[in-house]
């Protein structure tokens, strides 16, 4: 892969539009900007305001994305012009991101300690999934990650890697380094040629996220 046109991709964080989340969308930029990002996704929960938030902003490439909680566990959508609901069945909302010619993922795929698509759920939606996450910097279990590769080995999924940040320090964490793209067929075209790299986050990052919460139970919301 040619350094110079390389871009370093984080493919799966959050904005202060996330309730567990303390990043404002100027944060985030100059967060992005300092560790070198030339791509990100932004996937708020079950919302796109901060993905659009971000794009408005930002001189870098910035996919809008949410990450949506199903009836059966959570999924991310790419390339998103539609905020999709919550509450939906895993196919519904699968279908409602085709529709809106994005593509479909799924986050910590096997991880014990959050809201995870349940394995066999994954198996049986395959055909309709584009990606799952193989390097999720938040992953307490290093092990939940392994377990994800294999899964993908298995079903031919492409692989994803993310910080799934939710304070500007997390940002970059964890990555893919791929190829500039056009729209969403050709992004999925050059993840499937990337290279995956980072590490996982200190447990203590989860912290940021409680503090989210309890501002949030405060009664604090973003302008």
């Amino acid at each position: 892969m040619d350094a110079e046109r390389t871009l370093r991709a984080d493919l799966h964080t959050h904005t202060h539009y996330s309730p567990d989340a303390i990043t404002s969308p100027k944060r985030f930029v100059e967060a992005c900007r300092r560790r070198g990002l030339g791509c990100v996704a932004v996937t708020d929960h079950n919302t796109i305001r901060g993905a659009l938030s971000v794009r408005d902003i930002a001189e870098f490439t910035v996919i809008v994305g949410e990450e949506i909680r199903t009836a059966a566990g959570e999924i991310l959508g790419l390339f998103l012009t539609e905020e999709i609901p919550r509450g939906l069945s895993p196919d519904e909302t699968i279908e409602r991101i085709k529709a809106q010619g994005g593509i479909a993922g799924v986050p910590h795929p096997c991880d014990r300690f959050r809201g995870a698509l349940d394995p066999a759920d994954i198996v049986r939606l395959a055909p309709q999934i584009d990606f799952i996450e193989v390097l999720n910097a938040r992953v307490v279990r290093g092990g939940d990650n392994d377990r994800a590769a294999r899964l993908a080995a298995e079903h031919g999924f492409a692989l994803s890697a993310c910080s799934d940040a939710h304070s500007p320090g997390e940002l970059g964490g964890a990555y893919v380094e791929l190829r500039p793209f056009e729209g969403a067929s050709d992004f999925l075209a050059a993840l499937r040629q990337g290279r995956i790299g980072g590490r996982l986050s200190s447990p203590l990052v989860h912290l940021w996220s409680r503090y989210g919460a309890i501002r949030r139970w405060l009664g604090w919301r973003p302008a």
